[in-house]
């Protein structure tokens, strides 16, 4: 007997639930990971003593996962503002190369 449409009497698996192996399967690794987490410091401490560049870099890979990355930002200036910049650097230099002239002359 094929499958008709429309068939309310076998509803499925509702979307998005995952079958039972694959729910146990994750369940599985869950724990498994977190009995690993449980003893991470341990590990590493014993990593540090014989090889502690080694150590520093599974910390480091480690850290990863708890800090967020910084992405790089791209600044561009304006044209128009740099030239600003340099017209008030080129004055600030010419007042201050007037002041120690005046000084001078005293």
């Amino acid at each position: 007997m094929p499958f008709e449409k429309g068939n309310k009497l076998g509803k499925g698996r509702p979307a998005g639930k995952l079958n039972r192996s694959t729910e146990q399967a994750k369940l599985t690794l869950a724990r498994l990971a977190n009995k690993g987490l449980d003893n991470i410091t341990e590990d590493i401490d014993k990593i540090r003593e014989t090889n502690p560049v080694k150590a520093a870099e599974i910390y480091i890979k480690l850290l990863e996962y708890v800090l967020p990355k910084l992405k790089s930002v791209d600044m561009t200036v304006d044209a128009e503002v740099t030239q600003r910049v340099e017209k008030i650097t080129v004055e600030i230099k010419q007042s201050h190369n007037g002041n120690n002239n005046e000084n001078t002359k005293e």
